[in-house]
């Protein structure tokens, strides 16, 4: 299953129908949290989400809004004797914030810290001077600096690219049952080729932007999402705000959308001087070249997109 679930909206300050962020995205066998802000224990109980399906909490930045609620959650997986590894990434720069909040929580879960920065360009940990050759911060899992006002980064988790088989040639080919996992493990099979029964499938990619101003990260996370959840926090018409604070504007993040080809763009952090946010996604939809937009409300639960068809 993949899927994500919206436990919390708001940004800075929380209304009486958004809750602080909180994301759980369901991606196969793991359970990724974003952002857990305060109150995302109680939204997982409203939500339905059981704390033993996080393997991995990732923080953007450590702006309280983001983060304050790790203690609550470390503290309810302690509770349920959460018995796998739970990875936490973060900023290296907020290591200070983190290893506190990570303090007060109970003890009893084996959590393992994974700060990661240090680098100019490329989206991976700990870069080295061939910062392009390193590696992803987990299988699949990316990261790229974004714009704000302390040290932030967004993520991107990519599925590898596949083959999508042909019944139809496969059975032309006279290929059956164990075979055709031979021939896709071994490219080939008795002249037949894996191309010539097969159409290629391209990963799917969920991307999860966060405060930031318009920036070269954030377009490159962007980049092919079919699942696409950025910060919305003002307005076109508070397009001055959102600079000062170093934020998105709907269009900006209707913008994102269409320069990378997204095919869904969730939005959220949403400022509290907006009652009725339907006015953002139009904003962002008016710029978005097509792709759906959904102004995300607490509790969501949105489904992952059907796959793309490759063009060939």
């Amino acid at each position: 299953m993949r899927e994500l679930v919206v436990l919390g909206t708001a940004s800075q300050v929380p209304t009486r129908t958004r809750n602080h962020n909180g994301y759980l995205l369901r991606w196969d066998g793991e359970g990724l949290l974003f952002d857990p802000g305060e109150g995302t224990q109680r939204q997982m109980i409203h939500a339905g989400v059981a704390a033993s399906q996080i393997t991995r909490i990732c923080l953007t930045h450590v702006h309280g809004d983001h983060c304050y609620g790790l203690p609550g959650v470390l503290s309810r997986m302690a509770l349920d004797k959460v018995p796998h590894p739970v990875h936490l990434h973060y900023p290296a720069s907020g290591e200070e914030v983190v290893r506190a909040l990570v303090s007060v929580a109970s003890p009893g879960i084996d959590l393992r810290l994974h700060p990661h920065g240090g680098f100019a360009y490329g989206g991976v940990a700990h870069a080295g001077p061939n910062h392009r050759a390193a590696e992803p911060i987990a299988p699949g899992l990316e990261v790229r600096p974004l714009n704000h006002r302390i040290e932030a980064y967004g993520y991107r988790l990519m599925e590898p690219d596949g083959r999508t088989f042909l019944r139809e040639r496969l059975a032309a080919a006279g290929i059956t049952g164990p075979d055709i996992g031979r021939l896709h493990r071994e490219g080939g099979l008795d002249g037949v080729r894996l191309e010539d029964v097969s159409v290629p499938r391209p990963g799917q990619r969920f991307a999860f932007i966060m405060d930031t101003a318009p920036c070269e990260g954030a377009e490159e996370l962007a980049e092919g999402a079919d699942l696409l959840v950025t910060e919305c926090t003002f307005s076109d018409d508070d397009a001055e705000l959102a600079s000062q604070f170093r934020h998105l504007t709907a269009g900006q993040a209707g913008d994102l959308a269409a320069s990378g080809g997204a095919g869904t763009l969730v939005l959220t952090h949403f400022s509290s001087r907006y009652g009725d946010v339907a006015p953002l996604a139009e904003q962002a939809r008016s710029r978005s070249a097509g792709a759906r937009v959904l102004a995300a409300m607490d509790l969501d639960r949105i489904q992952f997109p059907p796959r793309r068809v490759h063009p060939s």
